[in-house]
């Protein structure tokens, strides 16, 4: 028998936190019927299929990284805001690896639109208006940003830097320094 209160936002709730147990991959909504005791077909009033129930973890991870690093933000500006903007991602990836793999999901351009990917990507500009850079260096910084926040914490948490000294953390700061003075000297094209 169906257990009475289910929604599609408490079903979205528990594929995400499905997705950070076992991997984003490995969520299906027959997976998820499993843990709610239900039959397959009782969700499907709620989510039309597995890769609806994957995109709406999908956004559910973006508005919950957005809200993050908003709050991160908040009074911050250059150096600081870039550590907090940083520390934000991977300290999400940590604690909500699935969601992290979910946030990373390609989204059909509506969608994306209308997703809080566009918060990230206001507030990574805003960041780096306290810069001084302009377009396209403005993208270029977009890109190169999301690139090695996105590498670092994947190495990371595949166990890439588990092998040898420095300690993890130790790098992940000269990193951000890094980042903060090549944001300050960028290069003329």
């Amino acid at each position: 028998m169906a257990r009475v209160g289910l929604t599609t936002e408490r079903l979205v709730r528990a594929g995400a936190e499905l997705a950070d147990e076992v991997g984003f991959d490995q969520v299906t909504v027959s997976e998820l019927a499993r843990r709610f005791d239900v039959k397959v077909a009782s969700l499907y009033s709620h989510l039309k299929n597995s890769q609806d129930l994957k995109t709406k973890i999908a956004l559910l991870a973006l508005e919950e990284l957005a809200d993050r690093a908003a709050d991160a933000l908040a009074g911050r500006a250059g150096k600081d805001a870039l550590a907090a903007f940083a520390n934000v991602y991977r300290d999400y990836a940590r604690e909500h690896p699935g969601r992290y793999a979910a946030a990373q999901t390609r989204l059909d351009p509506a969608t994306a639109a209308a997703s809080a990917g566009v918060r990230h990507a206001q507030m990574t500009r805003a960041i780096l208006r306290g810069y001084d850079l302009t377009e396209p260096d403005q993208t270029h910084a977009v890109r190169l940003l999301g690139s090695v926040f996105h590498g670092y914490v994947s190495l990371e948490m595949g166990g890439g830097f588990s092998h040898s000294a420095p300690d993890t953390q130790e790098t992940w700061s000269r990193i951000l320094e890094a980042l903060d003075a090549l944001l300050r000297h960028w290069p003329a094209p």
